[in-house]
């Protein structure tokens, strides 16, 4: 089944923003601006970069997410680095694992999770 855009951003909400650790008490975003959300600020990027890799290997999408999204938004530095990131404030970061199975549920693809591994923070594993 083809979904569109629209369609995976929905269900991605409906997923990630409910185990979100900036979720208010009443559900509701808790984030000062949820326009900042990386996740969904830059989730055409997210969806075509999640989209992309043809693996179980959480690393093929760190990768992918690094190159097609960390790339181009305003919080990653000149260097690579990413204060939001490190800081464990990137929701996209921090979900990244969920995010892949509900987009990958969503378009009818399976992860499973191969060299996933003890998930160690992928802030401190890739902020280089």
């Amino acid at each position: 089944m083809e979904r569109s855009l629209a369609e995976i951003e929905t269900i991605v909400r409906d997923r990630i923003c409910r185990v979100c650790s900036d979720r208010t008490a009443d559900g509701n975003c808790g984030l000062e601006q949820p326009s900042a959300c990386a996740l969904f600020r830059l989730f055409p990027q997210v969806a075509n970069a999640i989209q992309s890799v043809h693996s179980d290997d959480i690393t093929d999408y760190i990768q992918s997410i690094r190159q097609g999204v960390c790339s181009v938004c305003h919080d990653q530095a000149g260097d690579g680095t990413c204060e939001t990131r490190s800081q464990v404030q990137c929701a996209l970061d921090a979900y990244l694992l969920l995010i892949v199975d509900v987009i990958e549920e969503a378009t009818g693809k399976t992860f499973e999770r191969t060299g996933a591994g003890p998930m160690i923070s992928l802030a401190a594993e890739t902020n280089q």
